[in-house]
């Protein structure tokens, strides 16, 4: 299985820190954060990784290099210096990232999650970890009901945890979905992939999961002083 790590956002809520670091390169626990990722993918046995950059993008190879650390070839899907968002980042790696499902995590959460977990073949066109609803998202994104499907509307509503399998067909009809969002019409197109997840909900092809254990979006300077102390 191939893997797509998101890391092309401009951490704007993490500044001064990413003026010069990108926010996945940050350290917590004595190592960068994507580092976290990288050796549970390894450890699940992923080989091919992909990772997609913007903002200081030149510094990933320049600390990750090819991967042979890990076991792992990371493969860099550049964006340019204006991040295509998660649904335009998918579909501009997609070429890197086989034919059949791929694994994908936000570069900038840390969790003890067990990717064995996961379905590599899901039923439908995705299938996503969820968490309890942290502080900072009380709200929640999604309905996970006992059959494990996932809902966009109801309650109680569990909170993405930016860890999924996802099959290529989930960007088919990407542009009719998306089409009146700004930037998709760009070349290259820049948009949401909540949308497609929402239009597959509809149609009962995205299943959860729930994860109860350790997850944390380090979106701010004292989220990340606090999981570097955590894990001291």
């Amino acid at each position: 299985m191939h893997a797509l790590i998101f890391a092309a956002g401009l951490g704007t809520r993490m500044r001064p820190l990413t003026d010069t670091t990108p926010k996945p390169l940050l350290e917590a626990g004595g190592k960068p954060l994507v580092a976290w990722h990288l050796e549970r993918l390894a450890a699940y046995g992923v080989r091919e990784v992909v990772i997609n950059t913007a903002h200081l993008g030149e510094r990933f190879p320049e600390v990750l290099g090819d991967g042979a650390r890990w076991k792992l070839r990371i493969h860099y899907s550049h964006e340019g210096e204006a991040p295509l968002e998660t649904g335009g980042g998918m579909l501009h790696a997609l070429p890197l990232l086989g034919s059949g499902p791929f694994l994908a995590v936000n570069g900038d959460i840390w969790t003890d999650f067990d990717l064995a977990r996961l379905d590599p073949e899901p039923r439908g066109v995705a299938q996503l970890v969820m968490v309890d609803n942290p502080p900072q998202h009380p709200e929640g994104d999604f309905r996970l009901d006992g059959a494990g499907v996932l809902h966009e509307t109801g309650t109680p509503r569990l909170t993405f945890a930016g860890i999924g399998v996802y099959r290529p067909e989930l960007l088919a009809h990407w542009r009719r979905i998306v089409g009146g969002i700004e930037g998709a019409d760009a070349d290259p197109p820049r948009f949401p992939l909540a949308p497609l997840l929402r239009a597959a909900m509809r149609e009962g092809k995205v299943d959860g999961l729930h994860h109860r254990g350790r997850w944390t979006d380090v979106g701010t300077p004292r989220r990340l002083r606090d999981l570097d102390a955590s894990l001291a």
